[in-house]
């Protein structure tokens, strides 16, 4: 489906109230065209239509007139470079982005993210970003390893509990 007859989709869902339709139309866009940076804005525009400042700083964040608020919302979601560099969703060389700003915040997202990886990375190559180390294991919200650990942890205790009990009640059926 051509870029405008989904643009008039985008334009009519919103216009009848159906916001998470408008939403999804916008993400497959952003998706199928991630250096468009109307589109993002158009995304930015829906997120705020739900009072979700973080996604709303998000697609955002390359705009020169970006709100300091919804950026600062979209930092501490995401907080490490690695997943901003995920959730700003970009493909190709910096260059594509069409602003000298744009150009300058996708750079220095990148290079946050080489530098504390300690290698290069590559907006083509999410696994330079992410896979296999530290960085794949953090979640959006800071949460790492740690917490996943003591999680399975509480379910494998309250598991064996639960089987105790039930095997007690068991026997004390037969006593």
């Amino acid at each position: 489906m051509p870029l405008s007859n989904t643009l008039d989709r985008v334009d009519a869902d919103l216009a009848a109230g159906r916001v998470p339709m408008a939403r999804q139309r916008l993400r497959g866009l952003v998706s199928s065209y991630p250096c468009d940076l109307t589109l993002r804005r158009r995304l930015a525009e829906v997120y705020r239509l739900y009072g979700d400042a973080a996604e709303a700083g998000r697609w955002m964040y390359l705009e020169e007139d970006r709100d300091a608020d919804e950026t600062a919302a979209f930092e501490a979601r995401y907080q490490s470079p690695a997943w901003r560099m995920t959730a700003l969703a970009w493909r190709g060389p910096e260059a594509l982005a069409g602003t000298a700003v744009a150009e300058e915040r996708l750079g220095a997202v990148r290079t946050a993210c080489a530098e504390r990886l300690g290698h290069a990375v590559d907006w083509d190559d999410p696994a330079s970003y992410g896979a296999g180390g530290y960085e794949a294991h953090q979640g959006p919200d800071g949460g790492g390893r740690l917490s996943g650990v003591v999680a399975a942890i509480g379910a494998f205790l309250g598991l064996t509990v639960t089987v105790g009990v039930w095997i007690r009640g068991v026997i004390a059926l037969f006593e």
